[in-house]
């Protein structure tokens, strides 16, 4: 399929699933069009294997057509983090910011070591044959949530907002962190280096550390340039330039794209509206990244659910898969407890925190892409399939539960 065919077809799924949803299901839009593409794209594999293939065709090569890792994490990812970071009020960040930062640092690597060391004695148990280090390569892909699926489920949540910049934050940063560690370890796993300590920390701090100062060099970059325009269309011109132009350059310099959004955006929804823009400007600024957003993630999540139709499943992985959920969620209360009981003797912490960080850690469309990144063989599927049905099961059964379990522990109040 050509390129504009697949946009097409893409967008035309989503306003199909979009419009089953709000008038059956009534779910949150991106749940929904996840779920509608996960029914067809199941019903589809189910008719093609009882001889109606052809009639499908397109559908399957619809899903070959998409490269999934290239399409979010070298060209959504950068436009959804600073979509996500552009609304976040920095003040708020800097209130949480102990918290923020151990959650995306010692949580994720805490999460990853836990993950890996469960899911090798899984694998061991099953008799499937992976080394410790493809076990480290899953913890480090699976460990970080999704900021993605958590900023989509935030807004609908009406949460307190000491509670609500601790999702987010975490969920802008960690993303960030566990894409490096991920990249660190797949080094390690398929290019037959050697790890060293003091290579492994000058990468990261690399990764990280340039990517943060990157991403502070183009937030200030917007705003000089910003300052000097009143017209509405040049700003948004010149926003989505730096966030698509920014990302590319970062990531061909081996720095976080990722970070460097993020900070650009909390940088220019900050400072750059209060100072450099006409209200008009804001106006449009915030409306145009906000429609952006949600229709990325709209296609996002279709994607998601049409990645089906291309995965090898087979009883074996299947029950490892169904187990390893609970091991992910096992190791998301112990990543959240560990930081927090750490920091709880300089400061208080909200009531049930640790069981709504646990059960609001959703794992989305981003662990699914450095799934898919892991060259093809026995260990891809072995950690593709476990980490479909993860984020499966963290987007549908979590995303949609997390609101009533905080309405059950009082966290929230509104009940519409």
């Amino acid at each position: 399929m050509s390129t504009l065919t697949i946009i097409v077809v893409l967008i035309s799924l989503c306003a199909t699933f979009a419009y089953f949803n709000y008038k059956l299901l009534k779910m949150p839009t991106t749940i929904g069009i996840m779920l509608g593409s996960l029914i067809f794209s199941l019903v589809v594999v189910v008719l093609g294997d009882s001889g109606l293939k052809p009639y499908f065709q397109w559908y399957f090569d619809l899903s070959s057509s998409i490269d999934f890792y290239s399409v979010l994490m070298e060209g959504m990812l950068g436009i959804l983090l600073f979509c996500g970071a552009l609304h976040v009020d920095i003040n708020d960040l800097r209130s949480q910011k102990s918290s923020i930062f151990s959650f995306a640092t010692l949580g994720v690597a805490l999460s990853t070591i836990i993950v890996a060391c469960l899911f090798w004695g899984l694998c061991l148990g099953f008799g499937i044959e992976i080394q410790f280090i493809h076990a480290l390569l899953f913890g480090a892909l699976i460990s970080p949530t999704d900021p993605i699926a958590v900023l989509g489920i935030l807004k609908k949540l009406k949460a307190p907002k000491s509670l609500e910049i601790k999702f987010t934050g975490e969920s802008l940063f960690n993303d960030g962190v566990g894409v490096v560690l991920f990249i660190l370890i797949y080094q390690i796993a398929f290019k037959n280096q050697d790890f060293d300590l003091n290579n492994a920390l000058l990468f990261f701090v690399q990764e990280v550390g340039g990517g943060i100062l990157f991403g502070l060099a183009l937030g200030g970059l917007a705003y000089l340039l910003l300052k000097s325009v009143s017209d509405y269309f040049v700003t948004i011109l010149v926003t989505l330039s730096l966030v698509l132009g920014g990302y590319l350059v970062a990531n061909y310099f081996h720095l976080s794209g990722a970070l460097a959004m993020v900070i650009a955006g909390l940088l220019l929804g900050n400072k750059g509206k209060a100072l450099s823009m006409s209200s008009k400007s804001k106006e449009y600024i915030n409306n145009f990244w906000e429609l952006l957003d949600e229709l990325l993630n709209a296609v996002l999540f279709l994607m998601i659910g049409l990645e089906i139709t291309s995965m090898n499943f087979d009883i074996k992985l299947a029950i490892l898969a169904l187990l390893t959920i609970p091991v992910v969620l096992l190791s998301r209360l112990i990543s959240v407890s560990a930081p927090i009981q750490l920091l709880r003797y300089r400061k208080s912490f909200e009531a049930h925190l640790i069981k709504v960080l646990t059960w609001g850690g959703l794992r989305g469309g981003i662990s699914v892409a450095l799934a898919l990144s892991i060259p093809q063989g026995p260990i891809k599927d072995t950690l593709l399939i476990p980490t479909y049905l993860v984020v499966l099961f963290s987007i549908l059964v979590q995303g949609m539960t997390i609101k009533p379990l905080m309405l059950k522990l009082g966290v929230i109040k509104d009940k519409t």
